[in-house]
């Protein structure tokens, strides 16, 4: 399984946010700098954290962006799935598109099923908080 870059951003995102002190707003252009990526790629993740109620933006002068909850509150499972397009990992996962002859008989959905399905349990375990236990050496690393 392979996260698409979108949820890769989306997380970074986040640790960068969690480095900060409750409640500084912060701009896309810092975090671009800070991650070497796109601010036009941010802006449409951070518009979608937004939309799922992981951040908060604050239009105008001085505006910028902020986490909207404690990092302990944030999932790291909720956030992949928010984040992800689909968990399809085989053709047969999608009833509309699967052409596959076998897929009535095959084990192999079964099993990939079971993967993913422990996948995002382990995720499930984690939140924001946890990947932040090294926080000082991570506002050393992107200069926050």
């Amino acid at each position: 399984m392979r996260l698409t870059m979108y949820t890769d951003y989306s997380l970074r995102v986040l640790i960068y946010l969690g480095t900060k002190e409750d409640g500084k707003l912060t701009t896309i252009q810092e975090i671009s700098d800070a991650y070497h990526i796109s601010k036009n790629h941010l802006m449409k993740v951070t518009f979608e954290l937004g939309k799922a109620g992981f951040i908060e933006t604050v239009r105008g002068r001085g505006g910028g962006i902020r986490l909207a909850d404690r990092p302990e509150n944030i999932n790291v499972g909720m956030v992949v799935r928010r984040m992800e397009e689909d968990f399809h990992l085989v053709e047969c996962f999608s009833s509309e598109t699967n052409t596959c002859p076998i897929s009535p008989i095959c084990g192999l959905r079964g099993v990939l099923g079971r993967a993913l399905h422990a996948y995002l349990a382990v995720l499930d375990e984690y939140n924001l908080q946890d990947l932040l236990f090294n926080k000082d050496a991570l506002r050393d690393l992107l200069r926050t």
